[in-house]
């Protein structure tokens, strides 16, 4: 285990997970003479960037019965068109736009909610839809049938039996070829962790040790581009992930996009993430360094500034139920010694890498 520096002594450690808990105001409801579910539904824009945006639907149980089958409503005051929803079936009729769950989050329990979201496109003005409105198709069933459902099945409880859906997330650094991934695999095969399942559409890009390759290292891509134009959103259908491990920003860095720029992307992709599995954790990593001899002269600066902000940005986005964790990989790194080009990780790097991730995910899994 290699000693860390630098940022240690001025308290970013190797790992902090940070949470702030969600306040939510109480719900006042009189019980009638039997136990019926009563369906409130919440439209919010989570992301929006002038031609396009994300937004998401949470349907909420305010009644003492379960729900099932729910259905919300609404209509678009503008040219809003839905492109791409997610967790939930969408059809749209000019401006009226009529949203179903997708089957496995039908069902929700007495004081707990499903979600569903989706990315449109408009021109002019975003004006939120002012008749939202939802039903359940049994809303009078009794609860008690439920089994004691909370609420926790939209993350996909599996008891145990299916395994945990881990997507490696980033550019080059993580898929070209990412050899860290292969040494991470075999640390947490050997130390016990064997009913993993690293995903992404991307497949094994070599390196020669047996390993599950699946990742969504893209390289050449900046975290802002693939914020802004939902790419993840499709990535994170086709896999599902319980665990994203995000190093993302170098290109951007590289492009000299701003700071706070970069933070607003990973604001974004953690609220596609949370649209996909409300219960989502997601370790987001304190970039490497680059050497600015070798690559830009801007850029040595630009990860440092980047790396001290994701602490207080991740404590602003962290809750109780989708947890963000900071993973220092910046401390202890040497551009001279664990970099073949200033930027890109050589062997003893590779090493370093999967080491601060086995720590995080050891603290988890």
């Amino acid at each position: 285990m290699r000693e860390k520096s630098g940022w240690a002594a001025a308290g970013f450690g190797r790992l902090a997970a940070v949470a702030v808990l969600s306040l939510g105001a109480g719900l006042l409801y009189t019980p009638a003479a039997s136990a019926a579910a009563q369906c409130e539904a919440d439209y919010t824009v989570t992301n929006d960037w002038g031609s396009g945006f994300t937004a998401q639907v949470t349907v909420t149980n305010a009644g003492d019965a379960s729900g099932s089958d729910w259905t919300v409503t609404w209509t678009f005051p503008g040219d809003q068109q839905i492109t791409n929803p997610w967790n939930g079936s969408v059809t749209q009729d000019g401006q009226e736009v009529t949203a179903t769950s997708a089957g496995w989050n039908s069902e929700v329990a007495p004081g707990s909610s499903a979600s569903l979201g989706f990315q449109a496109t408009y021109s002019g003005s975003n004006t939120a839809p002012a008749d939202v409105s939802c039903t359940f198709a049994n809303g009078g069933d009794d609860g008690g049938d439920d089994g004691g459902d909370d609420g926790g099945d939209d993350g996909g409880d599996d008891g145990g039996d299916t395994a945990t859906r881990i997507m490696p997330l980033g550019d080059s650094i993580t898929g070209s070829p990412g050899c860290w991934r292969a040494l991470l695999w075999q640390e947490l095969q050997n130390s016990g962790y064997t009913n993993i399942d690293f995903v992404g559409s991307l497949p094994e890009q070599g390196c020669g040790v047996a390993h599950d390759g699946d990742n969504e290292g893209h390289g050449g891509a900046l975290v802002t581009n693939v914020a802004n134009q939902g790419q993840l959103v499709g990535w994170l259908d086709q896999t599902n992930p319980d665990i994203v491990m995000m190093h993302f920003g170098t290109n951007d860095v590289w492009s000299a996009v701003d700071t706070q720029t970069i933070l607003d992307a990973y604001s974004t992709l953690v609220a596609q993430m949370r649209a996909n599995n409300p219960n989502m954790t997601i370790l987001v990593a304190q970039i490497i360094p680059m050497d600015s001899a070798q690559s830009c002269s801007t850029c040595a600066q630009g990860v440092q500034e980047l790396n001290a902000a994701i602490p207080d940005w991740a404590a602003a986005e962290s809750t109780t139920q989708s947890p963000v964790v900071v993973v220092d990989q910046w401390t202890g790194f040497d551009t001279a010694t664990d970099t073949y080009d200033g930027v890109h990780p050589n062997d003893s790097g590779n090493e370093k890498i999967a080491e601060d991730w086995f720590d995080a995910l050891d603290s988890i899994l």
